[in-house]
């Protein structure tokens, strides 16, 4: 025994956003999950307006993930293989936007992006952590970083 739930309040939703803030990369993970070698892995994502997440996707069959909106708004946005905009929507707690929540299949390039300070989402996929390979980091978009990245994040906040 000697295991306690965790209780998802507003106090650890400040504290998780207020780590964001103030991180270099301006977003944070909280992880519910025990190791990166956990089958399923279930985090809160913090994350700020001038966080870039470069596109991507998870190649393995068993890498689909859902993200559900907390707190703030968020964009996601959606590329085929050579980085056209294939599409994009808003989402929000609450049912405001288009939707609360995306379910993103395996194989699919796909970026997230806070539209307001203190975004929050929570976000669900298959274990263990593999960091992304080359063939799943989008070779059109700006790594993390790199010169071009701002821009590149900039005509990104524009498609909403």
């Amino acid at each position: 025994m000697g295991k306690t739930a965790t209780i998802v309040d507003t106090a650890l939703l400040d504290s998780i956003s207020a780590q964001a803030a103030a991180s270099p990369r301006r977003r944070r993970n909280h992880n519910f999950h025990s190791s990166n070698e956990a089958p399923c892995h279930r985090l809160l994502n913090a994350i700020e307006p001038d966080s870039y997440v470069p596109p991507h996707r998870h190649a393995a069959a068993d890498k689909d993930e859902t993200i559900l909106a907390v707190r703030g708004k968020l964009g996601m946005v959606f590329f085929d293989e050579y980085g056209k905009v294939m599409s994009q929507v808003l989402i929000e707690p609450g049912g405001a936007a288009v939707a609360v929540a995306v379910d993103i299949p395996h194989g699919v390039f796909h970026t997230v992006l806070a539209l307001t300070g203190g975004s929050l989402f929570f976000e669900a996929k298959a274990g263990p952590y593999l960091a992304l390979t080359p063939e799943e980091r989008a070779p059109w978009a700006p790594e993390e970083g790199a010169a071009g990245a701002a821009a590149y994040l900039e005509k990104l906040r524009g498609l909403f």
